[in-house]
Formats: C-alpha cells, structure tokens, sequence
C-alpha cells in the first residue's frame, strides 16, 4: 500500500467498492458508495457477531458482481476497541482496512446537507466520502510479538494505576488512624507492610517490649531481619500519635485488606515485566535498542509495544508524525505565529520518550552533550524542556537509524555527525 496523499487517491479507482462503516459495541453501520462519492446502497445495519459479520462479506460480494468492481477498500472510524474485531475478520479475508480521523468525521459531516444532524447512517456515508478523497491511513493489525507486547505493556499500565490508587487508599488510612508512621516509614517497603499488617494502630505498639514485636514481624513471608531502630522511633512516636481512636474494628479490616492488595498487585506486576522482558530479548531489534545508554529493559517494551518493529517505518518522520512531534504554526499574513509540537499522535508513546529522556541526559553522554548546546547556544537558545521535546524526537530517529542499519549506539559517531557539536567542542 502506497501513503502519500495522491497515491491514496489513486488507489481508488472505478473498479473500487468503497465501503464507509461507523463503528459501535452491538451494531455497526456501512453505506456502499463508488469512487466518486455516489451511493450504491445506502447504510445497513451489521451486526458484532459471526454470522453478522458473514452476512456483511456476503452483501459485499453481491455488491461487487452487481456493480461490476472488482477492488473493495473498507473504511472505519475507530472506536475504542470495538473495531478490532471486524479488523481481524477482514485481514483474514484479505480485505484491506483503512481508518479516517475522527476529527474530519465531525468536520465534514455538514458538507452534504448543511445540518448539524448526526447519526450511525450518516457518520457511515461521511466515512465512505472522506475515503475516496484519499483521506484516510492504513491501521496496523497486531500480531505476534507485537500484540503480546501492546496487551502486555497496557495491563502491566492497568496494574501500575491499580497499585498506586491502593498506595493512595491507604496514605489516607495512615493519615487517619496514625499520622506519625511516615515519619518513619516514608515508602512501603517490606517492613513498612509487615507492621501494618500486624500492628496497624498506634495502641498495638505502646507498652509491648521491641523484641516481642521483632519476633512477631519475623513470622511475616519475606521478612527475615526487620530493623529495629525504625521499630523503636516508631513505638516512640506511637506514644504520643493524635490518631483517631474510634471505629477501629472496620478499620483493622480496611488495613488488612489494602496490604494484601498492595502486596498482590506487586507481585502481579513483577511477573507480567518480567514476562515482557523475557518476550522482548527475543526480537531481533533488542540488541541494538539496548546498546542505548539509558534504555532499559522496561522502556523498550513500552517503546516496541507502542511503535512496534522500526522496520515497519521508511522514513523516521513517520514516526515523529505517529508520536505526535511534528511542529505546528498559525501564522497569517504579517503575523508568524510560534511553533508548538502538533500532540496529534500517540500520547503515551510520547509520555515515554519524556520519562526516558530524564535519565539519558545524565547516563548518555551524547545527548547531554546535545542538550547542553541547544540549552546554552548563543543563537535561539532553548528552554530545559523545549529541548528535552527537541531530543525526544532526536532519539526516535537515532533509534530508527541503529534498527535498519543493524548496528549498536555509538555516542562518539553520533557526536562526529552533529556539525552543531564539533564547532562547540
């Protein structure tokens, strides 16, 4: 498939069905139109199950002999995950599925008839129109390592929102019941959890000896050698804590209850990265991402989970673009309006490059060579962050270049081929 803007547009000829679907949960919509927009039938309801979708290719095939075409190209709006099923039907049928932007669904829905009318059967021929202008991009269908890699890395996600919301429950519990803990415990470790377990309440550690309630933590799986300064700052604070005293009972359950959560979750969250590492240093692409200084394991999940394999891209603007990095301006006439990153693109892959990009300005020699220039330059110099977003889509094309190429990260080469670097060395 070709994916400039006139060669999308050549793609839909006269022996072209083209087919505008409006996805939902239960019931989709599809309207039928040629390649000049007109209507060969009109929207029909098909149904998200098996024999709906039978149905669905069958009126295809009956469309295409009645009409004498020969090519069909199916367009969607995506919505939520509802469409993947209906994805992976067609590409076992070898039908090629293409995807149009919400945006311009809901921007060119007027066109026809002027109204602010909207509604399944008419987003299907609004859909169907914007396809054969060529507007429309080609979904990636997941398979492979590359779905387990996306399931993986947005459970492993799910669990890390699951573990901080329960971390935030019982902050507040702690908040309550016995303020003065994270005097002493500021982070939930083993022994933070072991006492909580066992002595939540400021009561249950005053006049107890430490060495009755250091046996009593020893019991605790994983806890072998608790410590006991911590144990005895905290029966001191203990002494005089300002803890509410009252509806105690639900609150030992309450306690009890988010610790095994918390410890649940943690488990949970170190088999499925640890699963996802194992599953990762089998592509062929990890070894040259991991020579990357500052990259580690976890981030090149995430990373290939959300771009999948950089073979699959010709140019790396391709993946600015998919990132969301491509810059923006309003300007008009006299006026020059500033650039600003375009955030059309996905949002948690950006999130990533940003995260990763905090510790390879210490760890990278390169980059931190390359950040203290455009931070320092005598000429236009950049803000800290600015050329943190700059260096984010830097790296997206050093990684692209080592993937193709085959080759490991080299900071020295990477200098050498920056001119901007050796005239400030």
């Amino acid at each position: 498939m070709n994916f400039k803007q006139n060669q999308k547009i050549n793609q839909v000829t006269e022996e072209t069905l083209v087919i505008g679907m409006d996805i939902a949960k239960h019931t989709h919509y599809a309207c039928f139109v040629d390649e000049r927009g007109r209507v060969l039938k009109k929207s029909f309801a098909v149904y998200q199950s098996h024999d709906g979708f039978q149905i669905f290719y069958q009126r295809i095939l009956k469309a295409m002999k009645e009409f004498g075409k020969t090519e069909v190209l199916v367009g969607i709006e995506p919505t939520g995950d509802y469409w993947l099923n209906l994805a992976y039907y067609l590409d076992d049928l070898g039908i090629p599925l293409a995807m149009v932007n919400p945006m311009h669904v809901k921007r060119s829905k007027e066109l026809d008839d002027n109204s602010q009318t909207k509604n399944d059967r008419k987003d299907a021929l609004v859909i169907a129109r914007l396809l054969k202008d060529g507007r429309f991009s080609y979904p990636r269908i997941l398979k492979g390592m590359d779905a387990e890699l996306r399931a993986g890395s947005t459970f492993r996600e799910r669990l890390t929102e699951d573990l901080n919301a329960v971390k935030n429950q019982m902050i507040r519990w702690l908040d309550r019941y016995f303020p003065e803990f994270t005097q002493v415990f500021p982070k939930f470790g083993k022994m933070a959890l072991a006492v909580l377990q066992c002595t939540p309440f400021p009561i249950d550690l005053v006049n107890r000896q430490p060495e009755e309630l250091l046996a009593l933590y020893r019991e605790v799986e994983g806890l072998k050698s608790p410590q006991r300064p911590k144990l005895i700052r905290l029966m001191q604070v203990a002494e005089t804590s300002i803890g509410v005293t009252e509806g105690i009972e639900m609150a030992h359950i309450e306690i009890t209850t988010l610790v095994r959560r918390y410890r649940q979750l943690e488990q949970e969250l170190e088999y499925i990265t640890s699963r996802l590492t194992e599953i990762v240093k089998t592509s062929v692409e990890y070894e040259w991402l991991s020579s990357v200084q500052g990259l580690g394991d976890v981030t090149i999940v995430d990373l290939l989970a959300e771009i999948g394999s950089f073979s699959n891209y010709n140019d790396p603007r391709q993946l600015l673009k998919l990132a969301g990095l491509t810059l923006r301006e309003n300007s008009s006439g006299q006026h020059k309006g500033q650039k600003r990153i375009s955030k059309r693109g996905r949002r948690k892959l950006r999130a990533i490059l940003f995260r990763v990009m905090i510790p390879m300005l210490r760890h990278n020699k390169a980059f931190k060579r390359l950040h203290e220039y455009y931070t320092n330059r005598t000429v236009n110099p950049l803000r800290k962050k600015q050329s943190i977003v700059v260096l984010c889509g830097k790296l997206l094309k050093v990684l692209h270049g080592i993937c193709t190429k085959q080759t490991t990260f080299n900071a020295e080469r990477m200098m050498k081929d920056i001119p901007c670097l050796e005239e400030a060395a």
